[in-house]
């Protein structure tokens, strides 16, 4: 017996590995990006409501009509962009299912997909699974998009770009210069613009520009987003897309005979959060996740790591190299154990391992008072024996 060929080229996930290790050394788990401090209240209350009013069976395929509703209305307010929710909207199970429906919808077997490295470790395996060529180009640290790189990178069997912005890991917040550099490249090469766009409100530097608002890009653009940062709901699995009208019919395809829908009562429990809360609530959580990134780099720092703070989401890439001599997974194992903080290995988010051997990724989504315990942790590590 054998299984496809298309799972021998990735592992499972290492961040969800680092989680168990976390678990089993009673560890503070920075690794996977899961806030452990409560959503808002209004959306408990929502959802409570809405499976006590009976809101349990399934959903339309493509979503509850009053999500899709309120999603277009965010997207008109926010964004300027006029989005018709019975057929440029879907919702799905997470961001995750949303990249990975949107991707089979669009990719065939033998095209290339553009990736931007340090990646999230997903968007590989994604492009693997369609049958598609992976191919990477590289972000240098603190350094702009080197766009005559990018350039090089587009062939004619170039189908897709995946952009993530703000980043995941790096927290890099793609300026308009280099979202309209790219967005040159898929106009010219007939390619789409596939966008992780899910840590859209959590930014500290620049703004946040969807490449969809650009000349020539919304009838080319799939915007993937979702509930899960935005309202520290991880759980839920409550993705979107928006995508013009014709590849949203593709997608939606994917999406219901990959998982159906996704669920009916967190759906209506979200479209009253869009609703409801207003400019203060998304100012608020940039504000805050600003001072849990300035805690935790602080303390890194004074740990003898180095690292730059991010513009955007709640990542931070950390160089290790003047504390040990040990390749990024057997450090990450060593500090998770020995000191009780949990990174992930910086080679899970390259394609090729030699890439992230001196680097690790820490999450600060968790309270300021978990942060404390782990900067008081880290203190000890610089004279720790991680060689």
């Amino acid at each position: 017996m054998h299984t496809a060929a298309r799972t021998h080229g990735f592992t499972e996930s290492v961040i969800r590995g680092m989680s168990r290790l976390a678990d089993q050394a009673g560890a503070i788990n920075l690794a996977q990006g899961f806030p452990n401090f409560p959503c808002p209240e209004i959306l408990k209350e929502a959802a409570a409501k809405a499976i006590h009013a009976d809101i349990n069976q399934y959903a339309i395929t493509w979503g509850a009509k009053r999500l899709r509703d309120a999603i277009a209305r965010k997207y008109a307010h926010w964004y300027g962009m006029t989005v018709n929710p019975e057929t440029e909207i879907t919702i799905t199970c997470g961001a995750t299912e949303a990249m990975a429906s949107a991707l089979l919808a669009i990719v065939d077997p033998g095209d290339e997909v553009i990736v931007f490295e340090p990646f999230y470790e997903n968007y590989g395996p994604d492009a693997i699974l369609c049958g598609a060529k992976p191919v990477y180009v590289p972000i240098a640290p603190g350094q702009p998009l080197d766009l005559d790189r990018v350039r090089t990178a587009f062939s004619k069997q170039t189908r897709a770009t995946i952009l993530c912005t703000p980043n995941n890991p790096t927290g890099k917040v793609f300026t308009r210069a280099e979202l309209e550099g790219i967005a040159e490249c898929c106009r010219r090469n007939d390619s789409y613009a596939v966008t992780d766009e899910i840590y859209e409100h959590i930014y500290y530097e620049g703004r946040h520009v969807p490449i969809a608002t650009l000349d020539g890009m919304r009838e080319r653009t799939i915007t993937v987003s979702g509930a899960s940062k935005t309202f520290s709901i991880t759980g839920w699995r409550i993705g979107t897309i928006v995508a013009p009208s014709g590849t949203t019919d593709a997608i939606r395809k994917v999406h219901d005979f990959l998982t159906v829908g996704a669920p009916a009562p967190l759906q209506e429990a979200v479209a009253v959060a869009l609703e409801t809360l207003g400019r203060d609530y998304y100012d608020g959580l940039a504000r805050d996740y600003r001072a849990r990134r300035d805690l935790l780099c602080g303390a890194l720092t004074a740990a003898g790591f180095r690292c730059t703070p991010p513009a955007g989401a709640y990542y931070v890439m950390t160089d290790f190299s003047e504390l040990s001599d040990l390749p990024d997974d057997r450090f990450a194992e060593w500090l998770t154990t020995e000191h009780g903080v949990a990174p992930v290995p910086g080679s899970s988010f390259y394609s090729r391992p030699e890439l992230g051997r001196k680097v690790v990724r820490f999450a600060f989504c968790k309270t300021m008072e978990m942060l404390g315990e782990a900067a008081q942790r880290l203190r000890a590590v610089r004279g720790g024996k991680g060689r």
